[in-house]
């Protein structure tokens, strides 16, 4: 019995370790994309309206390609973190 209780411990240790792992890339991932399409394409736009890119401003750019280009990024990353971490903790697909 004293078996059991250790082994169902360490499961519900090593699930909480790979929960924690993959919130903390979720975080990470919201934070970036809101730094970037709202920060950069609305708040940060007037200072980056100086930097030409293209032929139009960065700001602009941030706002219309910018942002899709950077979630896509973080969409293949994400991607690429889980299935590392899925293979880490055991838990990957076939």
């Amino acid at each position: 019995m004293a078996d059991n209780t250790t082994n169902s411990a360490q499961t519900a240790e090593a699930d909480k370790g790979y929960w924690q792992a993959n919130l903390r890339l979720i975080y990470i991932s919201l934070a970036i994309w809101a730094l970037v399409s709202f920060g950069f394409g609305i708040l940060l736009r007037p200072l980056l309206s100086g930097i030409s890119v293209g032929g139009t401003d960065l700001g602009f750019w941030f706002a219309q390609q910018g942002s899709i280009l950077v979630f896509l990024v973080l969409i293949f990353n994400y991607a690429w973190r889980m299935n590392k971490l899925d293979a880490e903790h055991g838990v990957e697909e076939d």
